[in-house]
């Protein structure tokens, strides 16, 4: 399925940049911010334009969904520490050029390009204070601070087999391998991150 979507990727290169969103809105009460996910448990596979059929989840979305998760619990803790009551919705949109992942074209950058991210509030508070919200949520969100940092990240494999013989046809159903990924804080980094408040009495 893929084959069909490198081609057109090569004969329209512009075709290959798509935007994915994530939108949660924040807890009436307590620290929470509801991310809207689709479904409870999370499938994970190929978005339509990487050759996917659109029915699980793409991992592209799950990122921005952290990324919105983790920024609405961050500005919702700044706020009650603050004292003050802020209601409202957080955006995510990143930009990436699928060519990239698909090794359609050796120039295309694999990962995101630029994401946005921006908060529609519904406040009482004064410019400054939204201004310091704003300025203290970017500064402690994990998820954020990730993203914009330059990281080491270790990628390790191991495969165990299976204990038993199997016949050549049984090997193909049956065999099972464990893949482990360690992620280490401390190179990857969008382009461009940035982040925008909206805010209305």
């Amino acid at each position: 399925m893929k084959k069909p979507l490198k081609q057109l990727y090569r004969e329209q290169p512009d075709a290959g940049s798509i935007v994915l969103e994530a939108s949660g809105t924040l807890g009436e009460e307590g620290l929470s911010c509801s991310v809207h996910a689709g479904q409870a448990l999370v499938d994970a596979g190929l978005h339509p334009s990487t050759g996917g059929d659109g029915t699980p989840a793409c991992s592209g979305d799950m990122l921005l969904q952290a990324l919105v998760a983790c920024a609405g619990v961050t500005l919702a803790a700044v706020a009650i520490n603050r004292l003050l009551s802020v209601s409202g919705s957080v955006h995510a949109r990143g930009v990436l050029d699928v060519r990239g992942t698909l090794g359609s074209d050796p120039d295309a950058a694999v990962g995101f390009s630029s994401i946005k991210l921006s908060f529609e509030l519904q406040t009482e508070a004064s410019e400054q204070e939204v201004a310091q919200l704003i300025e203290a949520t970017e500064k402690y969100c994990v998820v954020l601070q990730t993203l914009k940092s330059p990281l080491d990240i270790e990628v390790a494999a191991s495969v165990q087999k299976p204990a038993v013989l199997l016949s050549p046809d049984m090997r193909r159903t049956a065999h099972q391998c464990w893949w482990t990924v360690l992620v280490v804080p401390g190179g990857y980094s969008p382009r461009d991150l940035s982040v925008a408040a909206l805010t209305s009495a």
